[in-house]
Formats: structure tokens, C-alpha cells, sequence
């Protein structure tokens, strides 16, 4: 009788103990859910679970707190963010009405009458403009494609066409170089939803980057599927800058009057369409891989 009753109570506990564990198990995939869901969502509902388990709401709360203050931190580094963008904006159209002006005077000063220090002065004087003038319009250009009020329209662009029109008008510049690039298009046309004025930039960029850092070769392909490498050998990348590639800023040592922000610009760009941007490099060939949302035409 002791015997049947002890395997009774053994039997409750067992019981007992697996709706516990099922009733755990419910509440950890909810609570998993609840997270997944307030990361990914501008949401300030607070997790919440059916279950009464102390544990579990001492960790509930918890996550809550975490993730609002998580939240806090998140909403001012975007507001941050964005005043941050905004004085780019803002500095960058501001200069750009002096170094006109600046510009002009320079261009009256080179017909004027002057020895030969003056032409010396006056032409590193024009160089260190231009300098800046790039600059400016570079932090201009980057602050607008960061700007989601300032997003340009959508339109079913066709790939090949804007990638022709980039060759075709850095052609003359590539051949200065000593570059005559190999070009490999597929006879088909590929389509993008995208800004065609957005992916002029990102092939213009890209362009501008292996003029800057190509040996005297460029190999250009692109697939049906959407993918666009531009390869070239570059004597002085690394590891170390390829890593830092596509920073803001960045630049390498032989780039010389670089602003550092074509690759970013082109990499914004490109993720605002629904692509990716990658580069690697091997046995001194650099390769930059745009990849693009295309679709059937």
C-alpha cells in the first residue's frame, strides 16, 4: 500500500515538474519572440507573459529596463545623427558660395601680369581650392544620401545603360592613365528598381576609385544576376585598408587628393537599392563586387 502510494506522489511530481518545464518552455519562446519583434520594430510595448514563475518575471523586467534604455540610447544617437547631418548640409552649402567666389578671382588673377613666385603661390593656391571644393561637394553629396527626406525617386533603370554612359564618360580620363579597361556585359538587359541618378554615382565613384588606385589595368564584368566587379591590381593595398575600405574619411596613402568618402557614398547608395558592396583583395588584385536587386524584364 506504501509502495503504491509513494509511486502516486512520484507519478504527481513527475506530472507536476513537466508542465513546469512545458509551461517554461512556452514563456522562454514567447519571451524569445517578444525580443526579436521589439528589436526589429519602433515599438515601446513592454514584453509581457502569461506565466506567474518569479524567475521569470524578475528576467522579464529586466529585459524590459534593457531594452529601454536601450531604446533611449537608440533614439539619441538618430537624433544626434540627424542634427549632425544637417550642419554637414547646411556647412557644405554655405562654403561652397566662397570657394566660387574664390575660384573666380583666381581665374581673373591668371590674367593679370605677375613674376614667377606670384604664378608659384597663386597655382598651389588653386590646387588646395579645388582640394576643398571637391570636399564640399563630397560632404554634400554624403549628407543628402544619408538623409531619408532627401531619397530619390524609384524607377526601373536598366543596368547596362548606366554602366555604358559611366565607361563611356570616364573613357578618355582611364586612357590618360595608361588604363584601357576590359569590359564583360551580358548581351541581355538587367533591370533595377532603384534611382538611376543613385547608380550613376555608385559606377562614377567606383570609376574614380580605380583611377586612384589601379597599376594600369581595370577588368570590368557584370552577370545577369545582378553582380558588378571592378577589378584592378593595386600595389599599395592591404588587409589593413581593405578593412577599412569603405569607411568614412579613409583613404590610402597613394590616393592623393582623395576625400575618402567615394566608397562610402557608393556603399550608401547601393544598400539604400537592396544591394551589398564587398571588396577583397588577393595576390595585389583589388576587387569591388556591387550586387544589385535586379528584376525580370
Amino acid at each position: 500500500m506504501l509502495a503504491q502510494i509513494l509511486c502516486i506522489l512520484l507519478a504527481a511530481a513527475l506530472i507536476a515538474a513537466l508542465c513546469r518545464i512545458f509551461v517554461m518552455r512556452r514563456d522562454f519562446r514567447s519571451l524569445t519572440e517578444q525580443i526579436r519583434m521589439r528589436l526589429h520594430e519602433d515599438t515601446n510595448t513592454a514584453l509581457r507573459l502569461a506565466g506567474s514563475d518569479k524567475q521569470f518575471r524578475k528576467l522579464t523586467a529586466e529585459l524590459n529596463a534593457q531594452l529601454d534604455e536601450l531604446r533611449a540610447e537608440q533614439l539619441q544617437y538618430l537624433s544626434g545623427n540627424r542634427e549632425l547631418q544637417n550642419a554637414v548640409t547646411n556647412i557644405s552649402h554655405d562654403l561652397r558660395t566662397p570657394l566660387t567666389a574664390i575660384s573666380g578671382y583666381l581665374e581673373l588673377l591668371d590674367n593679370e601680369e605677375k613674376s614667377p613666385e606670384a604664378e608659384q603661390y597663386l597655382a598651389v593656391i588653386a590646387e588646395r581650392t579645388d582640394q576643398m571644393r571637391q570636399l564640399t561637394e563630397e560632404l554634400f553629396r554624403y549628407s543628402l544620401i544619408l538623409s531619408e527626406e532627401t531619397a530619390a525617386p524609384q524607377e526601373t533603370v536598366c543596368v547596362n545603360a548606366v554602366l555604358e554612359e559611366a565607361l563611356a564618360g570616364y573613357y578618355a580620363v582611364l586612357t590618360q592613365r595608361g588604363i584601357t579597361p576590359q569590359v564583360t556585359l551580358p548581351e541581355t538587359q538587367v533591370s533595377c528598381k532603384c534611382s538611376r541618378t543613385a547608380l550613376a554615382r555608385v559606377f562614377s565613384n567606383l570609376l574614380q576609385n580605380a583611377l586612384k588606385y589601379s597599376g594600369g589595368d581595370l577588368m570590368i564584368s557584370m552577370d545577369t544576376t545582378g553582380e558588378i566587379c571592378f577589378a584592378n591590381h593595386a600595389a599599395e593595398m592591404d588587409q589593413t585598408h581593405l578593412a577599412h575600405l569603405f569607411d568614412r574619411f579613409y583613404t590610402v596613402s597613394s590616393a592623393q587628393h582623395s576625400t575618402g568618402l567615394g566608397l562610402a557614398i557608393a556603399r550608401t547608395a547601393v544598400e539604400q537599392m537592396g544591394g551589398t558592396v564587398t571588396a577583397d583583395y588577393q595576390d595585389h588584385m583589388l576587387t569591388v563586387r556591387v550586387h544589385l536587386p535586379v528584376k525580370s524584364v
